[in-house]
C-alpha cells in the first residue's frame, strides 16, 4: 500500500475558521436555551406546593451546568469549525463534543444555498447549505461573515456550473 499523499484534503485540516462573530452567536442561542430550560425549572422547584426541601438543589445545578455550557461551548465550537473549498471539493470540520469532518467532491453538488436568520443578521454571519447527491446528507458551514459567505456561494456556483453532468 502507498504512503498517503501529503495533499491528500482528506487527512489535513480545512484551512478556513468561521467567523469571530459566531461565538457570540453561539452564546446567544445557549443563553436562549439557558432561559427557555431554566427558568421554568426554577420556578416549578420552588413554586410548586408540597415538592420536598431538596428539590431546588438539582434545579440550580442544572441552571449552573447550562450556563457554564453557555460561555464555554461556543469558544470550543470555533477552536473546531473549520472550512475549505477547492477547485474539487468543500471539506468541513464540526461540533464541540463530537467531530465530524466531510469531504464532497463538488461533482457531486446538487444546490448552494446561504441563510441568514434574524439573530444572524446581528452578528453579521450567515451559514452556507451545500446539498450533494449523498446519503449523509447536506453540508452546511455556519458562522461565516456576510462577505465571505457571499463570495464563498458566488465561488461554488461558478465552479458547479463549469461541470458537466447532473450530480448524481
Amino acid at each position: 500500500m502507498d504512503a498517503p499523499d501529503a495533499a491528500d484534503p482528506a487527512l489535513t485540516l480545512p484551512q478556513h475558521q468561521v467567523s469571530p462573530s459566531a461565538i457570540g452567536y453561539w452564546r446567544v442561542l445557549a443563553l436562549i436555551t439557558c432561559a427557555v430550560v431554566g427558568i421554568p425549572l426554577l420556578v416549578a422547584a420552588w413554586a410548586i406546593p408540597g415538592l420536598p426541601g431538596w428539590v431546588p438543589i438539582p434545579a440550580v445545578a442544572v441552571v449552573v451546568a447550562l450556563l457554564v455550557w453557555a460561555f464555554v461551548m461556543p469558544h470550543v465550537r470555533f477552536r473546531i469549525h473549520r472550512w475549505e473549498v477547492t477547485p474539487t471539493a468543500i471539506h468541513t470540520r464540526a461540533g464541540w463534543l463530537s467531530i465530524d469532518q466531510r469531504i464532497a467532491p463538488l461533482s457531486r453538488v446538487q444546490t448552494v444555498d446561504s441563510s441568514q436568520g434574524a439573530l444572524m443578521r446581528l452578528f453579521g454571519i450567515r451559514s452556507i447549505t451545500v446539498t450533494t447527491a449523498s446519503a449523509a446528507g447536506p453540508i452546511t458551514i455556519e458562522g461565516l461573515d456576510d462577505e465571505v459567505a457571499i463570495r464563498v456561494v458566488s465561488e461554488l456556483t461558478a465552479i458547479v456550473g463549469r461541470s458537466e453532468g447532473d450530480a448524481t
